[in-house]
């Protein structure tokens, strides 16, 4: 089963066409303030909805 609510570091490198270390350090700066925030994290993985809110300003309905 696919899970889709997590992007993967590589994911995030090819999305945005950076090299996979770059896209490890995004993934951990994102990561360190869903931390912050009080949100249990995962290493390597961020959540698909933080990544295009924080990329591209999008902000996905609940359920989609």
């Amino acid at each position: 089963m696919e899970n889709k609510t997590f992007i993967t570091a590589e994911e995030v490198a090819n999305e945005l066409n950076i090299s996979k270390p770059f896209a490890y350090k995004i993934v951990r700066q994102m990561n360190d303030e869903l931390s912050k925030k009080g949100y249990i994290t995962i290493a390597g993985r961020v959540s698909r909805q933080y990544f295009s809110e924080k990329f591209y300003g999008l902000v996905q309905a609940q359920g989609q």
